[in-house]
């Protein structure tokens, strides 16, 4: 096995990081102790390359991206989350709330993706986001709607008592097509009950997502990192979610989210985008079952983001428009980027750039 690690170019000189890479090379199933061994490794490097390895083995050289728009219909929210700069009460200067026509006002038809998450709002019942995302489908027929977090499916039963499976039902005979990863924070019972009060927990999250797949619904998946989660913490998150997929085959791409420091100082400073690329490079070996990994660059920005294609990611994520959540807690990415920004950025990684759909159906392939 030592010259086969050699001729991949995985071979280092740490016999522990060798076992692992034997275990990738061999489609074995990494185990929580390996997850911790490679957060804390020094070897960076060496991550990187079993990382980019086990992409390549899933998507080859291909790196995608979405021509999309964020709709954060509300910031209103009756929750108090500790980590966010997005959410505002009633009355407050700053708080927001759109009409559906203002929402059709600002999609353009020549995209494949709506993604809706707001606020919890205490007053807007279960119709009022149906009505959305049924005007949304009839006016744009073509585009596929991705919306409401598991967070919010929750609240709608713990709000107005419409369970998951009608909330969910309705919802995509309104038009629904997929469910965004956002609201699992990190699963940690400790983390929630340090910065999540009243949110729904990591197994409703989890009954959610599988009550979803067991209707067709495909969704993604995140976790919110770079605060005061521990590598062991990380790792548990990702072993759930890993656990999750081997029952429903139901989650399309896992998306690392780096926790934005903006007004709430969980840590004095963001972390470095060594931690994020490898977390990416982490994200990818542990979660051997989930077909896609995104680089997100709304929240690591476009220079790390791109790294991470080669660390792997084998997805930008889209061209977004406006976003709303991140850049309430100050995420230094611009607003939205072009296509022809993001197959640049995709090219200078020395990828190809393949536009999608929401499902990961494949569009068209850039020359790079």
């Amino acid at each position: 096995m030592g010259n086969l690690l050699e001729m991949i170019n995985l071979s280092t000189t740490d016999s522990k990081l060798n076992k692992i890479s034997e275990k990738i090379i061999n489609n074995e199933r990494l185990s929580f102790d390996d997850g911790v061994y490679l957060f804390e490794s020094n070897d960076f490097y060496s991550l990187g390359k079993m990382a980019n390895y086990a992409k390549n083995k899933i998507s080859g050289n291909k790196v995608y991206f979405v021509l999309n728009r964020h709709i954060n219909p509300t910031n209103i929210c009756v929750l108090s989350c500790n980590f966010c700069d997005f959410a505002k009460k009633i009355g407050d200067p700053d708080a927001y709330e759109m009409t559906p026509e203002e929402i059709l006002g600002k999609i353009d038809k020549d995209i494949s993706e709506i993604h809706i998450v707001g606020g919890h709002h205490p007053t807007w019942k279960f119709e009022y986001y149906e009505n959305i995302v049924k005007e949304i489908h009839q006016k744009f027929p073509h585009i596929q709607i991705k919306g409401f977090t598991a967070a919010e499916i929750d609240y709608f039963w713990r709000r107005w008592k419409i369970d998951p499976e009608e909330s969910l039902a309705r919802l995509k005979e309104a038009g629904l097509a997929s469910m965004p990863g956002g609201g699992a924070e990190v699963f940690s019972p400790r983390i929630h009950k340090m910065l999540l009060p009243g949110k729904s927990n990591s197994s409703r999250w989890l009954e959610i997502h599988r009550t979803a797949h067991t209707m067709g619904i495909k969704s993604n998946c995140t976790i919110l990192y770079g605060h005061l989660e521990t590598y062991e913490e990380r790792i548990d998150h990702l072993i759930q979610l890993r656990e999750l997929q081997d029952h429903t085959d139901g989650f399309l791409a896992f998306i690392p989210l780096q926790y934005q420091i903006g007004d709430t100082h969980l840590r004095k400073n963001k972390i470095s985008p060594i931690e994020d690329l490898k977390m990416i490079s982490l994200s990818r070996l542990m979660l051997d079952n989930i077909p896609h990994i995104k680089s997100y660059w709304v929240t690591i920005g476009e220079s790390t983001a791109s790294v991470g294609l080669n660390f792997g990611a084998d997805d930008l994520d889209g061209t977004i428009g406006e976003e709303k959540i991140m850049h309430a807690a100050s995420a230094s990415s611009p607003a939205g980027l072009a296509r022809t920004k993001m197959i640049s950025l995709i090219s200078e990684a020395g990828k190809i750039p393949v536009e999608r759909d929401a499902l990961y159906n494949e569009i068209k392939t850039y020359a790079y």
